[in-house]
């Protein structure tokens, strides 16, 4: 983000629950769904007085931000989205990542075994095997958690299908989407920029689910020519 400081009014902040967030303010009812989050990001816009936000999403934080436009599309001018999923399970015809049942042992797991769920999904999803360092950092942002919200959270997000919510979404949009991603294969992007109206795709070289930190240079080149920004 510091690439573009300089140019825009950055306003960072970890989802309720995450992060350095106030964890007191979580509250299960709230966050059962992704609305709770989507809620939080305009309450979030209106408190600055915000209109016409680049809003910028990773992984389920990218549905959240589609909700939220859907909801007040004047306050955002566009939407970009690092390795999004509308759905992680796959659906007939519709490739999301995941078959249920393998899902299914990943939830048991995680509530049996947290940190042992957080050691092995995390290398996963980060991919770039070379490079263990980056699923290690990962692995300690997963354990940095609250396991209980975590738990709360993975169901939330791993359960959700947002895909009818592609076609209400009226604010132009970038799909950012990586090849060996075990958690939103290229099958993903495809079918996002088939479903979100004036969405365009991007493949990049990067692998794995976080490119962001994988591959960030990339990431930025791609957002910068997107918005016509150097």
């Amino acid at each position: 983000m510091a690439a573009y400081q300089t140019k825009f009014k950055l306003i960072l902040f970890d989802f309720v629950g995450s992060g350095q967030s106030d964890l007191s303010a979580y509250d299960s009812k709230r966050y059962s769904s992704l609305d709770g989050y989507a809620t939080d990001v305009l309450e979030i816009l209106e408190a600055l007085n915000i209109k016409n936000a680049l809003y910028i999403g990773h992984s389920v934080s990218t549905m959240i931000g589609v909700k939220a436009a859907i909801a007040q599309p004047s306050y955002f001018s566009k939407l970009i989205f690092i390795t999004p999923s509308p759905c992680y399970i796959n659906d007939e015809e519709y490739i999301g990542g995941l078959e249920r049942e393998d899902l299914n042992n990943l939830l048991e797991l995680m509530d049996s075994n947290y940190l042992g769920w957080s050691s092995f999904l995390a290398p996963q999803v980060m991919g770039n095997w070379d490079r263990p360092e980056l699923g290690e950092e990962l692995v300690e942002n997963f354990c940095a958690t609250d396991p209980d919200i975590a738990k709360e959270f993975a169901r939330v997000t791993f359960l959700s299908d947002n895909r009818a919510d592609l076609e209400k979404l009226q604010t132009e949009s970038l799909t950012l989407q990586c090849s060996e991603d075990i958690l939103a294969p290229l099958a993903v992007g495809y079918y996002l920029e088939k479903k979100a109206k004036g969405n365009t795709l991007k493949i990049l070289k990067a692998t794995g689910h976080c490119p962001h930190l994988s591959a960030p240079e990339e990431v930025i080149a791609a957002i910068s020519a997107y918005i016509d920004f150097d």
